[in-house]
């Protein structure tokens, strides 16, 4: 059975690609043996970073389900998730990660994450990218008054 989840997620990450929509990584959410969320590399045609194979097979999953939480669910990907999809994966509580290709096969065809896994270890002042706070003061007290908010929906 997992077999068919894995050819249904290659078979996302073909299509996406014949479609010129992205590179060619495809993923499918699995809950209780049943197909819920499907998707495949958008970036390109989307003209949307964030549109990896996995986040919009999370992003069509939680759709259908009505639900941020996909606990009890299972992904298949079409290659091992880059640093953002691992975290998209995580947050979503999705319980096993299966996948086809690893990273390194992906950076062996210029889809190299390594730049990303190396950023991550560094101390925020020492990234690429400068990270400057301000206006703590301000923002803590929304931040306040959600630990104070009685109809939250906790997450």
């Amino acid at each position: 059975m997992k077999e068919e989840f894995m050819r249904a997620a290659i078979a996302e990450s073909q299509r996406g690609m014949d479609n010129n929509e992205g590179g060619p990584f495809g993923a499918v959410i699995v809950k209780e043996g049943k197909i819920i969320g499907r998707g495949n590399n958008r970036v390109t045609s989307d003209n949307d970073p964030t549109a990896h194979a996995e986040v919009t097979a999370i992003r069509d999953a939680c759709s259908q389900l009505e639900n941020f939480d996909l606990h009890g669910c299972e992904i298949y990907t079409s290659c091992e998730p880059c640093p953002m999809c691992l975290a998209a994966i995580y947050w979503s509580r999705i319980d096993t990660i299966y996948y086809a290709n690893t990273k390194k096969d992906a950076a062996d065809i210029h889809f190299d994450d390594a730049f990303f896994y190396e950023e991550l270890e560094k101390p925020a002042d020492k990234r690429s990218i400068p990270m400057k706070q301000m206006m703590r003061a301000e923002a803590i007290e929304v931040f306040q008054a959600w630990a104070n908010k009685e109809d939250k929906i906790p997450y």
